[in-house]
C-alpha cells in the first residue's frame, strides 16, 4: 500500500514538469501510467492515491498563488495559506473521484479499463473542474501537449480531446505491460488507431489566411505590481505607455495590456481624448485596457477600450475569485477591509458581445485568465479573424505562471485555427500563429514594444463549431458501454 502511494505522489510531483516552462511533454502520458498502474486496490484505496497525486501535481504545479495573494495582493498568511490549500485540496478532489470510480465501476476486462473508463472519467473530472465553481483548468493535460503530436486533436476536440488522446495512449501502454494476451492485442489495435488518426489530423488546414497580415505592435509597460495604483505613480505610468506608443508609425494595430492605465475612464477624460489623437495621427487603431465606471449603476469593469476609426469596448466577462470579485457574506468583506485587503467587486461584461472590429479585420477578445477556457471565446467564432489577449501576469512575479499563461493561450491558436496577439504588463507578451507556435516574444519585467505581423484567417475549425461537446459525450458514452459491459457480464 505505501509503494502504491509513493508512485502515485512521485506522479504527480513529476507532472508539473509536463508543462511550461520546462516543457518536457512526453512526462504526462507516463505520469498516468505511473498513477493508473496504483488503481488496483478497493475503491476508498484507489481514491487516496488520486487524492495524494491530485494534492502533488498542484502544489508543485500551482505554488505560484501564494505569490499572487500573500507576496504581490498583501494578503494575511493564514488567509494566503488557506486560500492555497483549500484549492489544492479541491483540486485533488477530482482525482481521488476519478480513482474511486475507475476502479468501482471496473470490469474484469483492463483493455475496456484503461483505454475507456479510465481514460472517459479522466476527461470529464478535468472538463468539470474547468468551469465548476468558476472553473480552474490550470494543468489539464492537454496543455502539456502543445509541442506533442498529439496536439493535432486540438482543432477537433479542443484541449479536452488532446487530453482523451493522452489518457488513451496512457492506459494501452499500461495495459501492453499488464494485461492478458487478449488485452493486449486490444492495446496495441488501440495505439495503432490512434497513431493514425494523429497522423491525418496533422495534415489538415482548418483555416485559410483572409487578406493581408496586419502590423501589429504590443506595448509591454513593465510597471511592477506593487507600484501599479499607486496614485502618485499614475501618471509616470500613463506617460510611459504614451510616449512608448507615439513613435509606432506605420502600424495597424497597437495593443496595451490589461488596465495599463492605472484609473478608471471616468477620472482620465483628457487623457483618453489625446490617445484618440495619437492614433489617429499614427493612423492605427489602439486598444487600451482600462477599467470602466457605469455612473448610472456605480458599477465598474475590466474593460478593453478600442480607440480610433472604429471605436469599441469590450468587457470581460469571466472575473477572478477574491481577485475581482469576493463571494464571501458582508461580515467577511467588513473583515477584508480592515485587513487593509480590496473588497469592491467588478461586474462582469454581458454575455452576448460581438466581436471588435478593427483595421477592418474582427478581433475575438480576451482579458487576464478569460484565455484559459476555450469554449467562452467560441461566441465571438467564426467571425473573428484574429484573437486578442490582454493580460497583467506581474499578480505572478517571476514564477512558473506565466509560462503556463502563455502555454494556455497558444492552446487557443490551435484550437481556433487563428493567430493570437497577448499584450502584458510584464510578460510574457508574445505573436502566436494558427498552429500555436510563438512566432515572436518580448523579454519578461522591462518595456518593450514587441512588434510584427499578425494574418487574420477565416473558416471553422471542428472545435469552434462544436465546442466540448462531442469529447464530453464521447466520455460519458465511454462511461454508459463500460457500465453496460460491467452488467451484461454480472
Amino acid at each position: 500500500m505505501a509503494r502504491g502511494r509513493l508512485v502515485a505522489a512521485l506522479a504527480g510531483l513529476a507532472l508539473p514538469l509536463a508543462f511550461a516552462p520546462f516543457g518536457l511533454y512526453w512526462l504526462a502520458p507516463l505520469a498516468l501510467v505511473a498513477l493508473f498502474s496504483t488503481w488496483n486496490v478497493v475503491p476508498a484505496e484507489a481514491a487516496r492515491r488520486g487524492g495524494l497525486f491530485g494534492v502533488c501535481a498542484f502544489g508543485a504545479g500551482t505554488w505560484w498563488l501564494y505569490v499572487s495573494v500573500r507576496l504581490v495582493g498583501g494578503t494575511p498568511l493564514p488567509v494566503a495559506v488557506l486560500l492555497l490549500a483549500g484549492l489544492v485540496l479541491l483540486m485533488a478532489a477530482w482525482y481521488a473521484a476519478c480513482g474511486y470510480l475507475a476502479v468501482r465501476w471496473g470490469t474484469r476486462s483492463a483493455a475496456l479499463n484503461a483505454c475507456v473508463l479510465t481514460p472517459a472519467l479522466w476527461v470529464l473530472a478535468e472538463w468539470l473542474r474547468g468551469w465548476l465553481f468558476t472553473g480552474f483548468p490550470w494543468l489539464s493535460i492537454g496543455y502539456a501537449m502543445v509541442d506533442g503530436r498529439l496536439a493535432a486533436w486540438a482543432p477537433v476536440g479542443g484541449v479536452y480531446g488532446v487530453t482523451l488522446a493522452t489518457a488513451v495512449v496512457a492506459g494501452a501502454v499500461l495495459t501492453l505491460f499488464r494485461g492478458h494476451r487478449r488485452d493486449r492485442t486490444a492495446a496495441s489495435a488501440v495505439l495503432l488507431a490512434v497513431t493514425l488518426v494523429t497522423w491525418v489530423l496533422a495534415g489538415q488546414p482548418w483555416t485559410r489566411p483572409a487578406g493581408e497580415p496586419l502590423r501589429v505592435s504590443l506595448v509591454q509597460g513593465a510597471v511592477p505590481q506593487l507600484l501599479k495604483w499607486e496614485p502618485g505613480e499614475r501618471r509616470a505610468t500613463m506617460e510611459r505607455y504614451f510616449d512608448m506608443t507615439a513613435p509606432l508609425v506605420g502600424q495597424d494595430l497597437v495593443i496595451w495590456p490589461e488596465a495599463a492605465v492605472p484609473a478608471p475612464d471616468d477620472w482620465v477624460p483628457g487623457y483618453l481624448q489625446a490617445l484618440r489623437e495619437l492614433a489617429a495621427g499614427l493612423h492605427a487603431e489602439l486598444l487600451v485596457g482600462i477599467l470602466t465606471h457605469d455612473a448610472g449603476r456605480d458599477e465598474y469593469r475590466n474593460s478593453l477600450l478600442a480607440l480610433g476609426a472604429s471605436p469599441g469596448v469590450y468587457h470581460k466577462r469571466h472575473l477572478v475569485p477574491f481577485g475581482e470579485f469576493f463571494p464571501v457574506p458582508a461580515i467577511v468583506r467588513s473583515w477584508m477591509r480592515m485587513a487593509n485587503m480590496p473588497f469592491d467587486d467588478i461586474t462582469a461584461g454581458s454575455r452576448d458581445q460581438r466581436p471588435l472590429v478593427v483595421a477592418g479585420v474582427p478581433l475575438a477578445p480576451t482579458i487576464c485568465y478569460e484565455d484559459a477556457y476555450g469554449a467562452e471565446q467560441l461566441g465571438f467564432l467564426p467571425e473573428a479573424r484574429l484573437l486578442v489577449n490582454v493580460s497583467n501576469d506581474a499578480w505572478f512575479g517571476d514564477t512558473i505562471a506565466p509560462h503556463q499563461h502563455l502555454q494556455l493561450a497558444r492552446m487557443r491558436a490551435l484550437e481556433t485555427g487563428r493567430y493570437l496577439v497577448r499584450s502584458t504588463n510584464t510578460g510574457i507578451t508574445a505573436i502566436i500563429d494558427q498552429r500555436g507556435k510563438v512566432r515572436a516574444r518580448a523579454p519578461q519585467f522591462v518595456p518593450w514594444v514587441l512588434s510584427g505581423e499578425a494574418q487574420p484567417y477565416e473558416g471553422a475549425t471542428p472545435y469552434v463549431r462544436t465546442g466540448n461537446y462531442p469529447v464530453v459525450l464521447l466520455a460519458l458514452a465511454g462511461v454508459a458501454a463500460t457500465l453496460a459491459a460491467r452488467r451484461r457480464r454480472a
